[in-house]
């Protein structure tokens, strides 16, 4: 054992042993050498050479051979240091061109997993397919010009072949210049993106495709991450292969965001400068095009500077891109900046908010792309708005009035013209439709009608003279009474006494269901009061149910839409307001015609007058001058117009016969021009010469002493060809109490009798 331990150390100690003793007998039989710095040796390391190397057991031997003099050791030294030098440098390249490529093997196969992990957690690629874009409602006047669209993009979407050809070269020109070459993903385009970004230090652009942005578009939220922007690859890749470029490029245009709630560029024309995108010029394409890359902060609804600037870049980038000329950038350059007009104004929005929701009551819910004609002439929509304007603007302030609205329709009910408000900008309220107020003494044709069905002839006589119904008791608007007066006089002068007389006589039911059978669609309270229009209306429906006075006694039924059909011309809905029903006999309208002139000839409505035409109407003014309307007509058009405040302040004194009706003669005025004036129904109206009158004051004497029994009301309509003659009332039917009508009147009505005692005390 000893023996095996002693020949695993010998070896280990000769070698040791032999080391010194060479050492020590090369130091013997050597001169110092002293440390050199010359040049050759300034780098060497430090080393040992061959000699002084041990080889095997036998050390020793190194010590026998003659040593190389310093300036010789030198010199190899130096050469295999630069040998070694060279060596080394040729191997770094060479290994920093290995790692590089074995580097980027690694990073695609990477890459690919990436996508490849991401593309499993997206639903498999034959399930993909377009989302629907939302559908929009193209709303059009009787002349085929666009009022405007509803829906959420704001406007329909365009086929790239009727688009001005300016937009796609734009948006290709500043967004994708080889959108026609790339596959989807561009990457010539993306490393420039890199380079650029580095280079400035910051996110100056963007490397995506306008096939990656509408994939990011239809289908991605937002956000920036990994996944999502590797689902953008795959999903622009998906519809590279499935569309034509100009599929996409059509789709792209008619869904990307302008700003301003604008989607697509035909709502973005319109919404920036009031033109279909069919219709856009070079100037206005760049400015659309330069909205994409911030359309909120470029709108030139927001800063025209900004979007002006913007669009200067885009016409250099057509420039650079051969789409233009030199010629042709300094005309749009020269070009001032564009103004965008104000959101959503105009009264014609009014009108799209109608339509709306008539479509929609209509055909129901709205999936497609769908045409509304509607029954708007939308040069009477102009002059109306205009009308309306001009007054408030002039006279507004003054008699603090700061609302109005107007509604003007056919005599087969056609919405030709309506506006809401002041100002559809500052508020959406529809005071034409939606607002119900009291019509004031706008409602008494009504009575007056109930009673020429009851037997009244414009040439009736009633007595103007304090009444009282109940504890009720109307006086007229000046205060002061007339005494004997026709019928035609007392609706041209609006004698509150002599209406609450007629609802009496005839009952405030009848009255209810004469107006109902017109076109009132609002609940009206039975009592005396409405004589003066107390019950609450709308200034459509009060419109419209004067108009059966002007077409001859039919119901006009208020309608705005005309026809509803698809993009691709398929019918959805026509309407068929031909056979309207009769609601009047023609002596009734020929009766009320001839009264209701009056109110314009020489009564409250003389404002209203228009020159050749035939017209009639009558004024309305509520309590404390809260309201005032007018409403009248032609043979050609019914007009109702309402002026107040939407916090039911009072105004300054102001009657239907003041602002209502100026306001109504200039829109009237301006509505007929050019056309030939024709006269209203029942212009030939006779009245035959009157009979006995049942309610004479011997009549009523009589009733006394022999206990009454008439009955006041008539159940039924009486026409024309029923009329009981009256004569004119004697000089002694002039008394101070005048008609004292019942006490109570509300339910259902019955028969009164008059006793010596209710004319003795005035009840």
């Amino acid at each position: 054992m000893k023996q095996f331990r002693a020949r695993l150390r010998w070896p280990h100690t000769t070698s040791i042993w032999s080391k010194i003793t060479g050492m020590v007998s090369r130091g013997k039989s050597r001169d110092r050498i002293e440390p050199s710095f010359d040049d050759e040796r300034e780098d060497e390391d430090l080393r040992l050479d061959a000699d002084d190397r041990v080889i095997g057991s036998r050390g020793a031997r190194s010590g026998s051979k003659k040593a190389a003099t310093p300036a010789k050791r030198g010199k190899s030294s130096g050469q295999r240091n630069r040998k070694a030098k060279s060596s080394r440098g040729g191997f770094g390249l060479g290994r920093l061109i290995y790692w590089g490529f074995v580097l980027s093997i690694w990073c695609g196969i990477g890459l690919v997993g990436l996508v490849a992990y991401y593309g499993s957690q997206m639903p498999s690629a034959s399930s993909w397919s377009i989302p629907e874009r939302p559908p929009n409602m193209k709303i059009v006047s009787v002349e085929g010009t666009v009022i405007a669209n509803r829906g959420a993009t704001g406007g329909e979407a365009l086929p790239l072949e009727e688009m001005s050809p300016f937009i796609p070269q734009a948006v290709m020109a500043i967004e994708d210049r080889r959108f026609y070459s790339h596959f989807g993903v561009d990457p010539l385009g993306l490393a420039r993106a890199i380079i650029t970004n580095v280079t400035s230090g910051r996110a100056v652009q963007g490397g995506s495709t306008l096939t990656q942005q509408l994939a990011k578009n239809l289908f991605l939220s937002p956000e920036r991450t990994v996944e999502r922007k590797v689902q953008e690859v795959l999903l622009a890749f998906w519809l590279e292969q499935k569309y034509t470029k100009d599929q996409i490029m059509a789709m792209y245009l008619n869904r990307v965001f302008f700003g301003s709630n604008a989607y697509g560029v035909e709502a973005a024309a319109r919404r920036y400068f009031n033109k279909s995108a069919r219709d856009v010029n070079l100037g206005e394409a760049a400015l659309l095009a330069g909205l994409l890359k911030a359309p909120s902060r470029l709108s030139p609804a927001r800063d025209p500077e900004a979007a002006e600037a913007r669009a200067q870049v885009v016409l250099q980038a057509m420039l650079e891109e051969g789409y233009i000329t030199a010629d042709e950038i300094k005309t749009a350059m020269s070009q001032p900046p564009t103004k965008a007009k104000r959101y959503w104004s105009g009264a014609g929005q009014y009108v799209a908010d109608l339509v709306r929701d008539e479509v929609t009551m209509l055909i129901g819910t709205v999936t497609e792309d769908i045409l509304v004609e509607t029954t708007i002439d939308m040069t009477l929509e102009k002059k109306a708005e205009a009308a309306l304007t001009e007054s408030l603007a002039n006279e507004g302030a003054k008699v603090n009035a700061s609302q109005a609205a107007l509604v003007s329709i056919d005599g087969t009910g056609a919405i030709r013209a309506l506006v809401g408000g002041r100002d559809y900008a500052e508020s959406q309220f529809n005071r034409a439709v939606k607002a119900k107020r009291q019509p004031g003494s706008a409602f008494k044709p009504f009575v007056y009608a109930a009673a020429v069905e009851n037997g009244l002839r414009p040439t009736s006589v009633r007595n103007d003279a304090p009444i009282r119904i109940g504890s009720w008791t109307p006086e007229n608007y000046d205060q002061k009474y007339r005494g004997p007066v026709t019928a035609t006089q007392a609706l041209a002068e609006s004698l509150n006494t002599i209406a609450a007389q007629l609802v009496m006589e005839v009952g405030p039911d009848q009255v209810i269901k004469v107006a109902h059978r017109m076109g009132i669609e609002s609940e009206l309270q039975n009592n005396a009061s409405i004589a003066l229009g107390t019950s609450e209306v709308s200034l459509l429906e009060l419109t419209a149910a004067y108009a059966p006075f002007m077409n001859g006694g039919y119901k006009a039924t208020p309608h705005i839409v005309r026809r509803i059909s698809k993009a691709d011309g398929t019918l959805l809905y026509e309407n068929n307001y031909l056979e309207p029903p009769k609601v009047l006999n023609d002596g009734v309208v020929a009766a009320m015609n001839s009264m209701m002139r009056s109110v314009i000839d020489r009564g409250t409505g003389k404002n209203a007058s228009l020159s050749g035409w035939e017209a009639a109407g009558k004024t309305g003014t509520t309590q404390s001058f809260r309201d005032a309307l007018f409403v009248g007509y032609t043979s050609n058009l019914t007009t109702g117009i309402w002026f107040g405040n939407d916090d039911g302040q009072s105004m300054k004194k102001v009657t239907g016969g003041g602002l209502p009706a100026k306001a109504w003669h200039d829109f009237m005025t301006a509505a007929h021009q050019g056309l030939a004036a024709a006269p209203l129904p029942g212009g030939d109206f006779f009245e035959p010469p009157p009979a006995e009158d049942p309610m004479t004051i011997g009549t009523i004497i009589s009733d006394v002493f022999q206990g009454g029994g008439e009955e006041r009301y008539s159940g039924e309509p009486v026409y024309p060809d029923q009329y009981p003659a009256e004569p004119p009332l004697p000089d002694d039917y002039v008394t101070s109490g005048g008609p004292v009508p019942p006490a109570e009147v509300g339910g259902a009505q019955e028969t009164r009798r008059t006793t010596l005692l209710d004319l003795i005390l005035g009840q």
